[in-house]
């Protein structure tokens, strides 16, 4: 079965995030005293006592707002609540209760699920005149705790845990993760939408509105993904608030993580530096990587255009030649279907073991074909080749002095390999080591 769910909702600025982040146990959620920082729905699992669940938080709930972007914080709250099995409405002890506490209960009254009242920032538990005017809401016994101080979570959790009658099922290392990467408003949140067929993030044309890495698990023909919805990497120039620089740090921590990158690329804009320079962490981090040309319905056409673009690619893009390319329209559906199955394709490939044996025949084919460099009458020797890890595919030669090893035929070799196995959609890395090494 699915694990429970469990659901932080609250107006804003309550310590919903400081919370969140509290229970994991790490600082995922971004955490900053200006309210509306949470936007969309961030999720994570939490282990306590032997039982798991997946913790959910959640923009906060301002009715007073009246953006679209504010109405959709109310409908990414509702959404959670409507999916949750046990909802911890949290509130500020400091601050007393409120008219926007009062509304927000109103609203987990009716949804007939199990409700925890969080009574957040009490630093003295003594202080028992703090607790009595939330019992006002109708939800049972204020619990005090202390985020930002840790008081109280241990109880929290024993509660939490006592709502929880569900078995779960651990992530196993074949799901595959993917991180969904590019420049703001490049189309990556409308593609995670239209990956899970529902409105899971908030997407708006104002660039910078997913501002926490999102992770959500789903299925696809047998298949688990972890998709990672990622906030838009900006040039450094141009990022001004705390907030922005965490999350800049938060998108690079995706990439990290993930098996896959899926880089988004603005087809209207054409391959910029930017795209360039965030191919080049994906690259170096040696993941799988592809590259999805987003808003193809936005371009006029001609039997030449989809070869300019490949060309644009190859000329700007050229250190990840080895990427597939898709043209795809998050808008109009238009080949997503294929996104999953390649993401799928590259992650093989990128597992990919040769056999010493095999190995060592392709090796020996490619030194007939063009021999290895020489310099002040040495020729370079390779006396035997190993492949020694996965994810990417990274190879060890042993020669007899590395110093002959010219850049150029290490690129021959690894483009000989490409020949001969494939790995599309992977970086290839070697290293030469001395035979005695």
């Amino acid at each position: 079965m699915d694990k429970a769910t469990v659901a932080i909702i609250g107006r804003p600025n309550v310590g919903k995030s400081t919370l969140f982040n509290r229970l994991v146990g790490r600082r995922i959620s971004i955490v900053d005293d200006t309210p509306g920082i949470t936007r969309d729905r961030i999720y994570a699992d939490v282990e306590w006592t032997g039982k798991i669940f997946s913790l959910v938080d959640t923009g906060g709930i301002d009715f007073s707002g009246k953006d679209s972007i504010v109405n959709q914080m109310i409908r990414q709250a509702q959404y959670a609540i409507d999916t949750a099995d046990v909802i911890l409405l949290v509130v500020d002890a400091n601050e007393g209760m409120t008219s926007a506490d009062e509304e927000v209960a109103d609203i987990l009254r009716r949804s007939n699920k199990s409700v925890l009242l969080v009574c957040n920032k009490v630093d003295n538990f003594n202080r028992k005149d703090l607790l009595y005017d939330f019992y006002k809401l109708g939800l049972g016994d204020p619990i005090p705790i202390s985020a930002g101080n840790g008081l109280g979570i241990g109880d929290l959790l024993d509660k939490i845990v006592a709502h929880i009658n569900v078995s779960v099922d651990i992530i196993d290392e074949e799901t595959i993760r993917i991180a969904v990467i590019g420049k703001p408003n490049a189309g990556k949140s409308s593609i995670v939408n239209r990956l899970l067929g529902q409105e899971r993030v908030i997407v708006s044309d104002q660039p910078g509105t997913t501002r926490d890495a999102i992770d959500v698990l789903i299925e696809h023909e047998g298949d688990r993904y972890i998709l990672i919805d990622t906030a838009g990497l900006r040039r450094k120039a141009k990022i001004n608030e705390a907030v922005e620089r965490y999350s800049v740090s938060r998108a690079l921590e995706a990439v990290q993580r993930s098996d896959v990158a899926a880089l988004v690329i603005d087809a209207v804009e054409g391959v910029t530096e930017q795209d360039a320079k965030i191919a080049g962490f994906a690259h170096e981090k040696g993941k799988g990587l592809i590259v999805l040309l987003n808003k193809w319905d936005l371009i006029e056409k001609d039997n030449k255009t989809v070869s300019r673009y490949k060309q644009d690619i190859a000329e700007k893009l050229g250190f990840i030649g080895y990427a597939p390319v898709l043209f795809i329209s998050a808008k109009t559906g238009q080949r997503m279907d294929k996104i999953l199955p390649m993401v799928k394709y590259v992650f093989e490939q990128s597992s990919m073991r040769i056999s010493t044996g095999v190995l060592n025949d392709v090796i020996r084919e490619a030194v007939a074909i063009s021999a290895p460099p020489s310099s002040k009458g040495r020729s370079l020797k390779i006396y035997y080749a190993t492949q020694v890890a996965v994810r990417p595919p990274t190879f060890v030669l042993f020669v007899n002095d590395t110093e002959l090893m010219h850049f150029s035929y290490e690129r021959y070799l690894e483009n000989y390999l490409r020949r001969n196995f494939g790995f599309e959609g992977t970086p290839i890395r070697i290293a030469v080591r001395a035979r005695k090494e």
